[in-house]
């Protein structure tokens, strides 16, 4: 990809699942008025070449759009067919409205099966008035354009559930990873922004913890990352980001950053 302008990003949300504050929790951090505390579900938005991109498209979708005020969507990009990734696609039919044409929607196979699933009445044959209007295209592993910008899938294992991270220039996305194999790791190499999953402290068995999210942060040395997908139990923002490398943030719903692409 030859040398353009900035690649643009915006944290559209930081949180779990659940979301933070999580719903009948007191805990300090959901009762926390510190707005890096509240977290939506887990989403990016990016802007490159005027190409304008979210990856995945969870319950919080809506909200995410109309606080960053997105007018043009030119593409959503699916990591995995979870819930908090992939329920707000209803959302798209303002998008389908404004652009007069479908979303293109980037997903595995195993995806786009749950999308057909989930999203039945998009695919009838005798479609209703007003429905989503989805193009779905396949992601194999292996590097793909939209338009003039090359995106590269990152594999990695949430548990035993193969997801894809995205590398877009000098920046990746990884999110619901707690295993990745060496080859793909070799695809992190000279990045300046590493995003990337720390759902808590203490080990869990689909996701990074804290310690194995900065050990892969050692190891594929980014200039800068960022942790995201992070629950309550992480902690408090502020008491957290005292602990990291100097290099390493706890990242934050409407967190944007500029980094150059080359």
């Amino acid at each position: 990809m030859e040398k353009t302008e900035k690649i643009a990003v915006e944290l559209l949300g930081t949180g779990t699942s659940q979301g933070v504050p999580v719903v009948a929790c007191d805990c300090e951090v959901c009762q926390s008025t510190d707005p890096k505390d509240q977290r939506l579900r887990s989403a990016l938005f990016v802007e490159l070449n005027g190409l304008k991109l979210v990856i995945d498209a969870g319950p919080d979708f809506r909200q995410q759009m109309l606080r960053i005020g997105l007018r043009k969507l030119d593409a959503i990009l699916l990591t995995h067919e979870h819930t908090d990734h992939l329920f707000g696609l209803d959302d798209i039919r303002a998008f389908n409205w404004v652009q007069k044409h479908p979303t293109d929607i980037y997903a595995e196979k195993r995806v786009q099966t749950a999308i057909k699933r989930v999203f039945d009445y998009v695919f009838e044959k005798n479609k209703y008035p007003g429905i989503p209007q989805m193009n779905l295209h396949l992601v194999e592993n292996k590097p793909f354009n939209i338009g003039p910008v090359e995106i590269l899938p990152v594999r990695g294992f949430h548990h035993k559930l193969p997801v894809f991270g995205y590398r877009i220039g000098k920046m990746a996305y990884l999110t619901d990873i707690n295993h990745l194999p060496e080859e793909e790791i070799a695809k992190l190499q000279n990045l300046d922004v590493l995003i990337v999953n720390a759902l808590r402290i203490e080990k869990h068995i689909s996701h990074f913890n804290l310690e194995e999210a900065l050990a892969l942060i050692e190891q594929v040395k980014p200039r800068k990352a960022y942790l995201t997908h992070i629950s309550h139990l992480m902690g408090l923002h502020s008491k957290i980001e005292k602990l990291l490398p100097e290099n390493v943030f706890l990242a934050y719903d409407g967190l944007k950053l500029s980094i150059e692409n080359d």
